[in-house]
């Protein structure tokens, strides 16, 4: 076995020695505070080591015998695309070359909480940014404090020089692409991050309802065998399978974590419903009110996926995409008169698969107070369901394909096109998405003001277009300026394109960190 000084000699080999699975290391940490040591635990990313970092794992030391630090593994590190920087390897191997460190471990959880627990430090030192809970933007250095005392510790805070490892990357690693890199110079020097962030958390007491189609998406995992003897294909291994709440569901799932009160009216089918399923996946305060058509299942979108590449070979959808009968319209319609007054605005996706009929639009366009509009071109409606078709929107959200699809219009200036669809809208404010080129947003006020992309990689593109709207569509009622709209929707869709699917919703904290690291 170590001993607390056996892995500190200043050799490479010793460094890499310091480095242990956590299991083992907490063997060792207990068999030393037997011994009467004592033993100081400080958690974090780390993703830079910088001066600050150095002085805060000394003054940690100073504390006790040993000194043991865990990082957040890659997974986990939330501080949105492009980071870490360094990988959970290379962050271990930088902090055990310290000499004042004795131990390194990486994390297997999201939190330190579990770590906490499996180390059971005397001291669990934080730097001086943690000393006051309500400036932790995660909320879970109470719960760590917690921790600590729970298994006999106590916090300490350093009150070292400190340094911000993202506001250095920003500077001089280059960590998003180039025309991101001098959109954020200039925006950076207009908005502080908790101006944004305090946009964002003034959205709570939004009463907010969501219309729209309930779509169950599906990924079927499979691998290629090889082509089959004896036909003309592909013949593919199945692996596993995982569905995702989308459509509507994924609307009102972002949404939820940002407002209070979220409402959801949709249609399902009485033949294989799924309503289990969606109650299961539907945050706990959104209330869904179903209607139920007889003439089809409920919406599945069954995509075979080449496992772990993520390509999607083909699609098998489960569909009736026919108008709803009469009688259920009217049956939504006389709902839909009686709620809409309750509501401080209204979000509809529209899938154009059959629920909302002409008479509901019409609807929707007279008695909501604020309306916000998404229409969306897919396979299943190609060239009959443009933006168009609505009669007011204060609020539209739409890819520049569907723009320009409205418009028949394939290579008229886009900002034509978008002043054209407001007028007709009576729009207020009128954004389009443009893929890799970043999002557009008019504004009748402040007029155009466009961000660019700030994701290296695309994981999955489904549902990143709900993520946007979903977020950016309570900004616009709350009147805040294009310029911030087009950025806060631009960190929803750069977070929402590292999402396998709707396999999980946007949440407030993820992009409170990174709207934190893009501004610093």
């Amino acid at each position: 076995m170590k001993t607390e000084s056996s892995a500190t000699n200043g050799s490479k080999s010793s460094s890499f020695a310091k480095i242990l699975p956590l299991e083992e290391l907490s063997k060792i940490i207990q068999a030393a505070k037997k011994k009467g040591k004592t033993v100081v635990q400080c958690h974090g990313v780390f993703d830079l080591l910088h001066p600050g970092h150095i002085h805060h794992f000394e003054a940690a030391k100073k504390e006790g015998d040993i000194l043991v630090v865990t990082l957040t593994p890659d997974e986990h590190v939330n501080k949105g695309p492009g980071r870490p920087v360094f990988n959970q390897r290379l962050r271990a191997e930088s902090i055990a070359s310290i000499g004042c460190v004795d131990y390194v471990a990486v994390n297997l959880w999201p939190t330190a909480i579990e770590t906490i627990k499996k180390i059971q430090p005397n001291i669990y030192v934080k730097g001086s940014d943690y000393e006051k809970a309500s400036d932790d933007l995660t909320g879970k250095i109470t719960e760590e404090e917690e921790a600590v005392q729970a298994v006999g510790g106590r916090i300490h805070f350093t009150h070292e020089v400190s340094f911000s490892s993202t506001e250095l990357l920003n500077r001089h690693y280059m960590v998003y692409p180039d025309q991101a890199q001098l959109y954020l110079e200039k925006f950076r020097k207009k908005y502080q991050p908790q101006q944004v962030i305090d946009v964002l958390k003034g959205l709570s007491n939004l009463k907010v309802l969501v219309i729209g189609e309930t779509i169950i998406d599906e990924y079927h995992y499979c691998n290629p065998m090889g082509k089959s003897a004896k036909e003309s294909i592909v013949v593919w291994k199945y692996s596993n399978e995982e569905a995702f709440p989308g459509g509507i569901l994924a609307c009102a799932n972002h949404l939820a974590g940002f407002t209070e009160h979220v409402d959801l009216v949709s249609i399902l089918g009485k033949e294989n419903s799924r309503e289990d399923f969606i109650l299961e996946n539907l945050k706990p305060h959104v209330k869904p009110i179903f209607f139920y058509r007889d003439d089809a299942p409920t919406i599945v979108k069954r995509r075979f996926v080449w496992d772990p590449f993520l390509v999607k070979m083909f699609e098998v959808a489960f569909i009736e995409d026919h108008p709803v009968a009469p009688k259920l319209e009217k049956e939504i319609i006389k709902t839909l008169n009686k709620i809409l007054p309750r509501y401080d605005m209204v979000i509809v996706t529209d899938y154009g698969h059959g629920f909302l009929t002409p008479g509901m639009i019409d609807v929707l366009s007279k008695k909501s107070k604020f309306l916000a509009v998404n229409t969306q071109t897919n396979s299943a409606n190609t060239g009959f369901n443009t933006i168009i078709k609505y009669p007011r929107a204060d609020y539209a959200c739409i890819d520049e394909p569907e723009m320009r699809l409205a418009h028949q219009s394939k290579f008229g200036k886009l900002e034509d096109l978008i002043v054209k669809s407001a007028k007709a809208l009576k729009c207020q404010y009128l954004t389009v998405t443009r893929g890799h080129h970043g999002s557009l947003v008019y504004s009748k006020k402040d007029g155009f003001a466009s961000a660019p992309i700030f994701s290296k990689e695309i994981v999955d593109r489904v549902g990143a277009g709900d993520a946007f709207l979903a977020i950016t569509a309570p900004c616009v009622m709350k009147k805040v300026p294009a310029d911030l709209v087009a950025f806060i929707g631009n960190t929803v869709g750069a977070l929402a394109v590292k999402i396998v699917g709707n396999r999980t919703a946007i949440e407030p904290v993820a992009l409170y960190k990174f709207i934190n690291a893009l501004l610093k």
